[in-house]
């Protein structure tokens, strides 16, 4: 199939409907040009025809706002700093993007499953697998968290199947990384408004390194993403869509021919408060990514070369350094003989 490009539009990203690969040869071959342009070009778009309802996108949210009301108390008994897993609660400003505070607090998830604590010879990822902590008084965010990573998981397979046929590779080329002990990882975020000192930044620039993320946002709007043209640009949001971006996993498996995208969150104006949830579909802790065989390959321009951000073979390590960065009470209660000397 012949790579379409495109001229850049800022105003919006590119606008994927997933349900057209339902609609006969023409209608998903259409699907794969505008897939292939929008991941080789931008690495983000928004996602319609994704096929989750309106239904079941409100349980998760109404779920959510009502963990954020709950007392303090009750939140700061999910404190993620009693978990060596990474899992639960992180107060307003404790987690860092490049160094700098984040101003949000948030709920972080994963598959739930048995607390693992590595061996002498085993990989430090394996702190990663744990269970979640859950609040007492909401036992329906529990359901509604855990139904959505098994509801995006299954919309995330099918995307990234017709990405891998859009651009000439075998669909299934991946499907062994994932299975039944894949990682997804969900986060219930809330921005509290701009915060006392004057600073903007929700989510500093950075990019993310699984293999796809799918964002629900709601209409505060904030998250930016940089283009071609090198500056940030606003993405509006759009009703019922998700925001797509491609993960350091596929640039590496693709040798740079599609993109992971540097995105931030600035901060809503006063207090006024905004709400997301990522979706980060990852692979196993121990998946070793191959690169991927397609009929562009020769065309592919490298990867980001990024000292300050080595990427490793498994994807496990991967993880655990952002998790170290990003979460340092965590990694200093927990962790202390992972983290580098001063």
């Amino acid at each position: 199939m012949t790579h379409i490009a495109t001229t850049p539009s800022y105003q919006q990203l590119p606008i994927i409907d997933l349900s057209a690969a339902d609609r006969g040869p023409q209608a998903r071959a259409l699907l794969h040009a505008q897939l292939h342009s929008a991941a080789h070009d931008v690495g983000f778009f928004q996602l319609v025809g994704h096929g989750v309802s309106p239904a079941e996108t409100d349980e998760l949210v109404r779920a959510m706002h009502a963990f954020f009301r709950l007392p303090e108390a009750d939140r700061l008994a999910l404190d993620n700093i009693n978990s060596p897993h990474f899992r639960g609660y992180t107060r307003t400003g404790d987690e860092r993007t490049a160094g700098a505070r984040d101003w949000r607090d948030q709920l972080d998830i994963g598959a739930e499953r048995p607390a693992r604590t590595p061996g002498p010879d085993e990989p430090a990822y394996w702190w990663l697998q744990g269970p979640n902590q859950w609040p007492a008084a909401l036992p329906e965010l529990r359901t509604a968290a855990l139904a959505w990573i098994d509801r995006l998981s299954a919309v995330a397979q099918r995307l990234l199947r017709e990405l891998l046929t859009a651009i000439g590779a075998p669909a299934d080329f991946y499907d062994p990384v994932f299975g039944d002990h894949a990682h997804p990882h969900l986060k219930l975020v809330r921005y509290p408004g701009t915060a006392g000192d004057g600073a903007d930044q929700g989510v500093g620039a950075h990019k993310d390194y699984g293999f796809l993320t799918l964002l629900l946002q709601d209409q505060v709007g904030g998250l930016q993403v940089q283009r071609e043209d090198g500056l940030f640009h606003d993405v509006p949001p759009l009703e019922d869509a998700f925001v797509v971006n491609l993960g350091e996993l596929l640039e590496v498996a693709t040798n740079g021919y599609l993109v992971a995208t540097n995105h931030r969150v600035v901060s809503p104006a006063g207090a006024t408060e905004r709400f997301s949830v990522p979706f980060f579909y990852n692979p196993r802790l121990d998946a070793r990514v191959a690169p991927l065989p397609f009929p562009h390959a020769s065309t592919a321009p490298g990867i980001t070369d990024d000292p300050a951000n080595p990427l490793f073979a498994e994807y496990g390590y991967n993880e655990l350094k952002g998790k170290l960065r990003a979460h340092p009470l965590v990694a200093e209660r927990h962790h202390a003989d992972l983290l580098a000397p001063a």
